[in-house]
């Protein structure tokens, strides 16, 4: 099976050790993740082995304080391992993103004390997280959510059904958004519920056609007691804990994509310098190169992008918009660019021999997960013409 693998893209990188740092990565890429990823994706295998790997090197930690056990490299740094990691296998690359999404509620709205006593084992202790926002019945309008925590003296009492969590059932932690008030937005709050709490619960791991790897299963809670020293934040400032933590998941989001459209462009090219028709390679004829062309374009569009939200997000600086499109563009480039891999390799291209294949069927999949491509023009057009705007 051939997987030429992405080549080594010439990084925007703002200090040495950031160079070490991508360095290290694609060492690490090149020894553990990229030449099982093939197979251990037909068969379905969970990498848990990668992500404690991760961990002890400290890539599950990279964007947070050293405080506690973070790398304290910047979301620009951090976005680009990511695409470094997507780009030799998906599922640990949106792994990674997802666990950096469920520590963010704890190192951002936590309080000293739980950061203290929580944050080392997140960041660098082995563990894996998961965000529960989601459920059955409210996916885009996430405002809406049933899963209710009732208080119950010092604890909280959960109920209720969570769908289409990514590491459902094999996380160690879960940051879950639950109603403990009325209905809308204000009646939300966070909780950081163990993975092994009694009466939790995971439903047998959805059958996807593609990052067939990465478990994404329905999580049952019922009747789960969760101490009030485990509240993130307010009563009631859940939801926009939550709208925090994706406006930084979508960048999360946009590197996986163009780490996985810089995968198909590698193996498309390799593709068309070795294989010949009409007695000269594939690479002559011009109407492939102009596709070529069109597919590098839209990555680079898609790499700068989603940097420069980036680097608005490190200034401190607001970039939720810019947030949106570069999950949007990134995310359609993304499938763009598998799908053409797939037409330019032709017959090839089709078959499970040669990676084109699962990049596509990976691809889909970012243009829906953390909000869809539609909820991005969404929030894009309020920005640009709503209250937002003004």
């Amino acid at each position: 099976m051939t997987d030429h693998g992405p080549q080594p893209v010439e990084r925007q990188l703002p200090t040495e050790e950031a160079r070490d740092l991508i360095a290290l990565v694609r060492e690490l890429v090149q020894r553990e993740i990229r030449p099982r990823a093939a197979e251990e994706e037909d068969a379905g295998h969970f990498p848990r082995e990668v992500f404690r790997l991760l961990s002890r090197s400290g890539l599950l930690a990279l964007p947070y304080a050293e405080e506690f056990g973070g790398g304290a490299q910047p979301y620009e740094v951090y976005l680009q391992v990511l695409e470094e990691l997507a780009g030799a296998r998906l599922t640990v690359g949106l792994g990674v993103s997802v666990h950096t999404l469920a520590c963010h509620a704890l190192a951002g709205y936590g309080t000293k004390e739980q950061q203290a006593e929580h944050l080392p084992a997140m960041l660098g202790g082995g563990l894996l997280g998961a965000y529960c926002l989601s459920e059955p019945s409210s996916g885009s309008d996430a405002a809406s959510l049933r899963t209710r925590a009732t208080r119950d003296g010092d604890t909280w009492i959960l109920e209720g059904t969570k769908a289409w969590i990514t590491h459902g059932g094999v996380a160690d932690f879960y940051t879950v958004l639950a109603r403990t008030g009325g209905e809308g937005a204000h009646g939300i709050t966070a909780f950081l519920v163990p993975g092994d709490a009694p009466g939790l619960t995971a439903a047998a791991p959805e059958r996807k056609m593609g990052m067939k790897g990465s478990p994404t299963a329905q999580l049952h809670f019922d009747g789960v007691r969760v101490p009030d020293a485990r509240r993130i934040g307010d009563e009631g400032q859940g939801f926009a804990i939550a709208l925090s933590a994706l406006d930084s998941g979508r960048l999360g989001i946009a590197a996986c994509a163009i780490g996985v459209a810089q995968a198909a462009l590698d193996e498309a090219l390799a593709f068309v310098e070795e294989r010949r028709q009409f007695g000269r390679p594939l690479a002559d004829f011009q109407g492939l190169r102009f596709l070529l062309a069109d597919m590098a374009t839209q990555i680079e569009a898609g790499r700068a992008l989603y940097l420069a939200a980036a680097r608005l997000r490190d200034q401190g600086l607001p970039f939720s918009k810019q947030a949106a499109m570069a999950k949007l563009f990134c995310t359609d480039a993304g499938m763009q660019v598998t799908t053409d891999a797939v037409q330019l390799m032709g017959g090839y291209g089709y078959t499970a021999d040669f990676p084109a294949e699962r990049y596509m069927r990976e691809a889909k999949v970012l243009q829906i997960v953390e909000g869809t491509n539609q909820i991005q023009r969404m929030v894009v057009a309020r920005h640009l013409a709503g209250p937002e705007s003004r």
